[in-house]
């Protein structure tokens, strides 16, 4: 394995980015390429259909391009619907996104879980096959919020973030039948660990989880016995349209020092 051999991370935004975050806390000296299919954006209102042929066919060209040692779907809604594509066309290792309904069931002592996602990813049937196997003595109360990604892509535009918009994008799933007994959240779109200090201070006696420290452990395992460059090189960042460009102050929080269009 070539020691510049890149990981490359793919999402339809800046979601990705709590993923990211945590891999280079593992990986500090991993050569990173992020793809944004700003295009694309928002997954969460497009059909099944269309993302299942659109992401293989995107990663594909991705890989042909930078030749990455491993993907990594950084997307709940595209890992819901187009990882098993994205694997059988693809010749490396493809790491995807589950929502973290496991570890939600184990942390809960008033069995009521709250799953906050995209509108795609709450109606998916694998989204039921987890809560099926991991949380059957569960109430599962799924909310699905396009406002919650938008005010997350905002933010990492370095916009300012009205608390009140946070609390009322997902306000509807605690005042849902058996909402106010919700004691953990599942944060299953990459994009809302971004927002996760306003949903603390709005709700703030619940537990939110995600999937990004797991999937960077996974990442490490999976790249254990490679070869690493000496030192960290600036995270390349690339958007399939220039409309959408986060502010490149806080992706150099992520290590992202080149911005492009794909």
């Amino acid at each position: 394995m070539d020691a510049n051999a890149p990981i490359l991370f793919f999402d339809s935004g800046v979601g990705g980015l709590s993923v990211l975050g945590p891999t280079l806390k593992l990986l500090p000296n991993a050569p990173i390429v992020y793809a944004a299919d700003s295009a694309g954006f928002p997954y969460g209102k497009r059909s099944e259909a269309e993302i299942a042929s659109r992401v293989p066919a995107l990663l594909g060209r991705l890989v042909e391009r930078f030749h990455p040692r491993l993907a990594v779907i950084a997307c709940n809604t595209a890992s819901t619907i187009a990882l098993e594509h994205v694997r059988s066309a693809l010749d490396l290792p493809v790491v995807g996104t589950v929502p973290a309904i496991k570890p939600a069931a184990e942390a809960s002592t008033s069995r009521v879980i709250g799953v906050l996602g995209t509108e795609a990813t709450v109606r998916q049937p694998y989204v039921d096959d987890l809560a099926a196997r991991f949380a059957s003595d569960c109430t599962i109360i799924r909310h699905g919020s396009p406002k919650l990604v938008e005010l997350a892509e905002a933010k990492l535009r370095g916009e300012a973030i009205d608390a009140e918009d946070v609390r009322a994008a997902a306000l509807p799933m605690f005042d849902a039948p058996d909402g106010d007994r919700i004691d953990t959240v599942v944060l299953a779109c990459t994009h809302f660990p971004l927002l996760e200090d306003e949903l603390r201070a709005a709700f703030p006696d619940v537990t939110y989880l995600h999937g990004g420290d797991g999937i960077a452990r996974r990442i490490a395992y999976l790249t254990r016995d490679q070869d690493w460059p000496s030192q960290r090189s600036p995270g390349l960042m690339l958007f399939t349209s220039s409309t959408r460009m986060p502010s490149p102050a806080a992706l150099a929080n992520f290590g992202i020092g080149e911005i492009k269009s794909l």
